[in-house]
């Protein structure tokens, strides 16, 4: 290939979904910070921030060549572009773009997957802890399954997407999926917080969580369009289902919120609006703008249900990851099987397009291999990690609070902004230890995301 075949607009696109992706990890920082208790808020937000750092690192370093780079086994990549050697050449092209600017894309997935994960844990985990899961989990987890996922060369590829034929567009396998059942391991092997479905724990920070839902929603255009990786039609069908399936999404999870509790909440209708990017993730390119519209409301009322089975079968994530990335990544997923047609970009008919179950059955096993290994090396690096540096903070640390202990910082400066002597930030409670009553704490404790 050469330079005349890079086309200046795709190009353009392309790098600007990789911004609009990056968006992303930050409104998640914001979106899962206002969701824990304020003691906890600021290592919420490092969690996030400190994976934006690492994970850039290990994609440069090694990461892109083990994604995209050759193929071994049609499971993971090769070393031969490590350090991203030889990408700088005038010649190294990537479709219609440089094969750099296909780079940057594919980092701001790699970013924002593990950092996912961080919600599951919220309150209770070593920021030590959090950055050698962080780099075990994407080398041993996230770079194979992309590549199983993703990778197309020279008509070879990845198991899941090249030879079992499972349709995964932008993530809702390779990011969801994957990232809730690690979310479920950790979650299981830290175990649970102190006072869980005892105490209130609800968000100190309705605005923030808002804001988040916000960057993310717009964020997720990159992510879901972008991953056309040109301007053109395809990305235009993608950009219209993420929005009528979030929309979609929303309504669906207000109407069950609103029978179950009677009110309509603020953090429902965040949790909502992420349900619904997650699920039309996988999606975006196989059905149509009604279809999307199914799909959201549906996929908003099964993930409204799901946050609460963590009651049900006894383990504490935090911010629901597992209830809404995990089910709603699957639920997309699946969805594909059912609602998917041929008239679409990812020309796939499913059973209501008179495909059969043949689909159906691809995806749900993807789906499934994908979740299992996932949980059992995120369940052994989680003791592994545990056992030896420290995963879990103290009990004592852990009613301080992870932000004082941990990073030695206070959220929010009450000393300063009441002038009040011999009195430090510690000593104030939290908003959810201060508020009184006790209605419907357990099922809207912290988040949904």
């Amino acid at each position: 290939m050469t330079l005349m075949e890079i086309n200046a607009g795709d190009t353009a696109w392309v790098l600007a979904s990789a911004a609009l992706v990056m968006l992303m990890t930050p409104g998640l920082a914001f979106f899962y910070g206002g969701m824990v208790r304020m003691k906890s808020v600021l290592n919420m937000m490092m969690m996030s921030f400190i994976t934006i750092a690492v994970v850039t690192i290990m994609w440069v370093v090694v990461g892109y060549s083990l994604t995209f780079a050759g193929d071994t086994g049609h499971v993971v990549g090769d070393l031969s572009e490590v350090g991203l050697k030889g990408l700088m050449s005038p010649d190294a092209v990537s479709g219609s773009t440089p094969t750099l600017a296909f780079v940057a894309f594919q980092l701001m997935f790699a970013i924002i997957t593990p950092a996912l994960i961080s919600g599951a844990i919220a309150d209770r985990a070593t920021f030590r802890g959090w950055i050698a899961f962080v780099v075990g989990w994407t080398l041993l987890v996230y770079f194979p399954v992309a590549h199983s996922v993703w990778f197309l060369q020279d008509g070879e590829g990845g198991w899941i997407g090249d030879k079992l034929k499972a349709v995964d567009f932008a993530g809702g396998t390779a990011v969801h999926v994957n990232a809730g059942a690690a979310a479920l391991a950790l979650a299981i092997v830290l175990g649970k917080r102190i006072g869980w479905k005892k105490d209130p724990m609800r968000p100190h920070s309705l605005p923030l969580v808002i804001l988040g839902g916000g960057l993310l929603w717009f964020g997720w255009f990159g992510f879901n369009a972008g991953s056309a990786l040109s301007a053109g039609t395809t990305a235009a069908v993608t950009f219209v289902n993420t929005q009528a399936a979030t929309a979609a999404a929303v309504i669906g999870w207000l109407i069950i919120e609103r029978i179950r509790h009677g009110k309509a909440t603020t953090l429902g209708m965040a949790s909502g609006a992420v349900a619904g990017l997650v699920a039309i993730t996988p999606s975006c390119g196989a059905v149509t703008p009604v279809g999307a519209i199914i799909l959201g409301l549906l996929a908003g009322a099964v993930c409204c249900f799901a946050v609460s089975l963590k009651y049900k079968f006894g383990f504490d994530d935090s911010l629901d990851v597992v209830g809404v990335h995990l089910v709603g990544g699957l639920f997309g997923s699946l969805m594909i099987g059912l609602l998917g047609t041929a008239a679409a970009p990812s020309a796939v008919n499913g059973l209501f397009y008179g495909g059969g179950v043949s689909q159906l059955g691809k995806q749900a096993l993807a789906n499934l291999v994908v979740g299992v290994y996932s949980f059992v090396v995120a369940f052994i690096l989680g003791k592994v990690i545990d056992k030896t540096i420290g995963f879990r903070v103290t009990e004592d640390d852990e009613v301080t609070g992870v932000d004082q202990v941990e990073h030695a910082e206070t959220a929010y400066d009450f000393l300063g902004a009441s002038g009040l002597r011999g009195h430090t930030p510690l000593a104030r409670p939290s908003t959810a230890e201060t508020e009184n009553g006790t209605t419907e704490t357990s099922e809207k404790e912290g988040a949904n995301a």
